[in-house]
Parts: C-alpha cells; sequence; structure tokens
C-alpha cells in the first residue's frame, strides 16, 4: 500500500526546487536587467557629461578661446623645439659625412707612387674612402670647374701659361674618414711614413680642421635651439595651464547655485566634475589640431629657405610628408589633452567642493 505522506513529500520537494529554479532564473535575469540599465545609465551620463562641458566652452567663449590659443602657441613652440634640433643635428651629420682630408703633394708626383701611399693609408681602419688625382688630373679638374670663364681658358691656350700650370698643381690624396673627430692615426701615418714625407708639398699643409669649426658652431646652435625651445615651452606651458585653471574658475563660479543644486539631488561627483574636464580637454584637442596645422604649413613655407641655405631638412620632411603625420597630430592632440586635463583637475581640486 502507497504511503500517502510520502506521495505528498515528495511532490512538496519537486515544486519546491522548480520555485528555486524559477527565482533563480529571476533572479539572473533582473541582474542582467540592471546591468543593462546601469550600462544604458553611464552612456547616457556620458552623454550628459559631454554636452554640458560643450555647452560650457561655449558659454565662456572668450575665455575658451584665449585658453585654447596660449595652448596652441606652447604646441608650436614645442613642435619648433624638436624639428630645430633635428634639422641641425641632420645638417651636422651631413657636414660630417662631406668632410675630406685633402693632402698635397709636390707637382710632377706619379700616380704610381700616389697609389702606393694610397694602399699604405688605407690600411687605418678609420678612413672610409680615398681618392688620389696627379697633376694632369687636378689641371684637368681646374679646367671643368672654370668652363664659364672664356677669358681663362683663352689664356691657358698659350703653351707657355700651359707649362706653368701644369708645373704649379699639386697632386691630392682626399680621405673621407667614419670619425672626423679622430684624425690621430690618419696624421700619424702622414707625419711618420717615409713615402709620404719625400712627396709632400711643404707649401700647403693637409686640411685636417677644415669645416670642423662650422660643425661645432652647428652643434652650438642646436644645443642652444633644443635649450631655448625647452624654456620658452615651460614658460608657455605655465601660461597656459595659468589660463585654463582660470577659465575652469570662473566655469565654476558662474555655475554655482546649479552646482550647489545638483549636490542637493544626490549627483554623482564624477558628473559635477565631468564637464568642467571636458571643456578642458576641448581646448586642448583644438589647440593640437591648430598646431599642427600651423607647425606643418609654416614648415612648408620655410623648407625650401632653409634648403637654399645648405640646412638639411630631411628629417622632419620625413615625418610631415608621409603618414607619419596622423602619428604627429595625434600626438599633439594627447598633449593638449594632457595639459587641458591637467590644468582642469588643479581647478576643480581647489574650487569645487
Amino acid at each position: 500500500m502507497i504511503d500517502k505522506q510520502a506521495i505528498e513529500e515528495s511532490g512538496h520537494e519537486s515544486l519546491t526546487k522548480l520555485d528555486q529554479k524559477k527565482n533563480r532564473k529571476k533572479t539572473k535575469q533582473n541582474l542582467h536587467t540592471l546591468v543593462e540599465n546601469s550600462s544604458v545609465s553611464k552612456v547616457r551620463s556620458a552623454g550628459r557629461v559631454v554636452k554640458y562641458g560643450t555647452a560650457s566652452f561655449i558659454r565662456n567663449i572668450w575665455l575658451s578661446i584665449a585658453a585654447t590659443l596660449v595652448m596652441a602657441i606652447t604646441l608650436v613652440i614645442l613642435m619648433i623645439t624638436v624639428a630645430a634640433s633635428l634639422i641641425l643635428s641632420a645638417t651636422a651629420d651631413t657636414m660630417r659625412q662631406k668632410i675630406d682630408i685633402t693632402i698635397f703633394f709636390k707637382p710632377g708626383t706619379e700616380q704610381a707612387i700616389l697609389e702606393e701611399m694610397s694602399t699604405t693609408m688605407k690600411q687605418d681602419p678609420n678612413v672610409k674612402s680615398i681618392a688620389i688625382a696627379d697633376s694632369m688630373t687636378e689641371y684637368q679638374n681646374f679646367i671643368d670647374q672654370n668652363q664659364d670663364n672664356a677669358d681663362l681658358l683663352v689664356a691657358l691656350e698659350d703653351p707657355a701659361m700651359y707649362d706653368l700650370m701644369l708645373k704649379s698643381m699639386q697632386a691630392t690624396m682626399r680621405i673621407k674618414v667614419y670619425d672626423p673627430n679622430d684624425l690621430d692615426s690618419v696624421r700619424r701615418i702622414v707625419e711618420e711614413n717615409e713615402a709620404f714625407q719625400a712627396h709632400l708639398d711643404t707649401e700647403k699643409e693637409p686640411t685636417y680642421n677644415v669645416n670642423h669649426s662650422e660643425i661645432e658652431t652647428i652643434n652650438s646652435w642646436a644645443t642652444m635651439a633644443k635649450n631655448g625651445g625647452l624654456v620658452l615651452g615651460a614658460i608657455f606651458l605655465v601660461i597656459s595651464i595659468l589660463v585654463i585653471f582660470n577659465t575652469i574658475r570662473m566655469a565654476i563660479f558662474s555655475r554655482r547655485e546649479e552646482i550647489y543644486m545638483m549636490k542637493l539631488v544626490g549627483a554623482d561627483s564624477s558628473f559635477i566634475r565631468g564637464p568642467f574636464r571636458v571643456e578642458a580637454q576641448i581646448c586642448g584637442i583644438i589647440s593640437g589640431i591648430l598646431a599642427s596645422i600651423l607647425a606643418y604649413y609654416g614648415f612648408k613655407f620655410v623648407r625650401p629657405h632653409l634648403e637654399n641655405y645648405g640646412i638639411d631638412a630631411s628629417a622632419v620632411a620625413h615625418l610631415l610628408d608621409s603618414s607619419m603625420l596622423v602619428i604627429v597630430f595625434a600626438v599633439m592632440i594627447g598633449i593638449g589633452v594632457i595639459i587641458g586635463t591637467i590644468s582642469a583637475r588643479l581647478a576643480i581640486r581647489k574650487y569645487l567642493r
């Protein structure tokens, strides 16, 4: 005989388990709904923060313009500092590569002797390349360099003048080195090798130090440009932070009653502070774009003039004439946003209590 109580208890347990499953399912659905609502709420809140920050930027338009312009000047100075450092360093490197040491030998020194001395000099690991020229080759080079001087060419047609010029033309050895600042080994060969000493032209010293003063001058300019740019950049950075700081302070002052009411109704602190940060970040974004455009077109205008003076601007041109331009714009905008955020944080911390 079946126990009715056991059946009832078994049925009750089944119903209990079913209810628990339903409760768990309902709880999961509720949690999912809460998460979705929370996400939607956060998106809406972020949208309102951006909206209020943009409205505040427009409301204080003149202060916002002033802050944006000062920050743009700061970013332009930063870009000029970096560009000047790159340009001057590249120019100095280009000049170093063009440097050659010219050793002068007596007129009439034979080609075979020059080749023998060239072989000796090539044993120096600092020597990159060597070009030798006897007196006839140097004379022909002289003629080629003066093709536009008709009077000189006519004068050289005289056999006596030809002989005189040929006898006065020193043979040469032009040496390019890897490190123009370390010429001791080259000097040692010239001063100690018997073949060199026997055929050197005593009237003309080797050009060990030619162009070194120009390179040192360019290096000093690069250092001055870097240090001066950093000082000016730091000054305008402080000014831009102060201007944005005062802009945010004025915005807080003009909205003090609204902020008070928001606090009374329990608004989150991030919601209250957000619009001021957005306002400062808008200044940073606009100043980054403005500074990048000014620097781009400014370099386009200046570049031909720099190249006319033999200044190597290829390093900066590579940054601004390639896909790197997008990165440059992004970096400048990022720096502007960082400056704006720091300035806003300082103002909010002091005045928004």
